[in-house]
């Protein structure tokens, strides 16, 4: 089942997962220069495009009544330990809206006050946001929303705004920005020690796992290793070949495959590239992001774009399409995410 997102905060969304690239890791504007290696559709690929959905249309909670046991004193990235006495009135910001997901999940949704962007499952889609377009946080909405905890990743910008809410004496804990598979039960544990509900930050973390697993196990053995380009659009003008720590090479190597753009030579995030070099790249499967496709109007235009018409994608129409808040969130859904994307891409 789908979430539906409202369409004015569509613009923002995109924006930050591009930050992302940009901030994080770095993006590249030149051409591909190395051939990538192009590889044989895997007789198990399902043929035409797809949509790849989460099994639970909103947040299903770990526990609905967390005992919170605090204050609690923990580490913050790049800052001194912070000390958390109340857990009350949350704002948790991030670009990926990982944070806010990790929050509700643990079962103190009804103790949140404000939401970034990304943080638009059903169950958040009403709180106020307090980001502007381009997952930029304002400091004057987080205060007026009187929060006694502020969560926010090390990349959260602009700076300024964050310590203009530390200098208020809000407790403000930094999370690590990086967002891996891997790393997602760690941050689950993290943010659950922040807000004094370790417990429920335990059984969560396992679920995860789990759901991990699961997914893992709907990926065929052997998967064929098909080549799977996760290519960022926005309009016809911007089109970007992800690569190299770009969380999706991460999604694409639990799925059983060849990361295009990091088999091509990228050494960017996120690389502007020319037909030729998509032709050369060859991707077997295409990832894109729902709204992505939309802004070039559909799956249609996508495989319209330069060059993928001639790749084993194009030919084969294999194109998986999936909402932006959920692809690139490694929160505590992203075994659901693993287990959408493997049912799409194979038979």
């Amino acid at each position: 089942m789908t979430r539906l997102r409202p369409r004015a905060r569509l613009l923002g969304l995109v924006a930050g997962v591009l930050a992302l690239a940009l901030i994080g890791t770095g993006c590249s504007t030149a051409p591909i220069e190395q051939p990538g290696a192009s590889s044989a559709a895997a007789s198990h690929l399902r043929d035409g495009p797809s949509t790849a959905e989460l099994d639970r249309p909103d947040i299903v909670p770990v526990t609905s009544n967390p005992a919170i046991t605090l204050p609690a004193t923990v580490p913050s990235v790049g800052q001194p330990d912070v000390t958390v006495s109340d857990a009350s009135r949350i704002i948790a910001v991030d670009r990926n809206g990982s944070l806010g997901t990790i929050v509700f999940s643990l079962g103190l949704g009804p103790k949140v006050v404000g939401r970034d962007t990304s943080t638009a499952f059903p169950a958040a889609r009403s709180l106020p946001l307090v980001t502007d377009r381009g997952h930029t946080l304002n400091a004057e909405s987080v205060l007026a929303l009187r929060p006694t905890v502020v969560l926010v990743d090390e990349q959260t910008i602009p700076p300024q705004a964050v310590d203009q809410i530390r200098a208020s004496d809000i407790p403000v804990v930094e999370f690590s920005s990086k967002r891996t598979i891997a790393t997602t039960p760690a941050l689950i544990r993290s943010v659950a020690a922040a807000l004094g509900v370790r417990p429920a930050g335990d059984a969560l973390a396992q679920r995860t796992l789990g759901e991990i697993d699961a997914a893992k196990k709907q990926v065929p053995s052997p998967s064929g290793d098909p080549t799977i380009a996760f290519v960022y659009i926005r309009g016809p003008r911007l089109t970007l070949l992800a690569g190299p720590n770009s969380g999706a090479d991460d999604l694409i190597a639990a799925l059983g495959g060849r990361d295009a753009g990091t088999a091509a030579g990228l050494s960017g995030a996120f690389t502007a590239i020319s037909a030729e070099a998509m032709v050369r790249a060859d991707p077997d499967v295409l990832l894109v992001m729902t709204e992505g496709a939309e802004s070039v109007g559909g799956i249609d235009g996508v495989l319209a774009l330069p060059g993928i018409a001639e790749t084993q994608a194009g030919r084969h129409r294999r194109v998986v399409q999936m909402d932006q808040t959920e692809v690139l969130a490694f929160g505590p859904d992203v075994g659901l995410v693993l287990g959408a994307l493997a049912r799409s891409i194979y038979t």
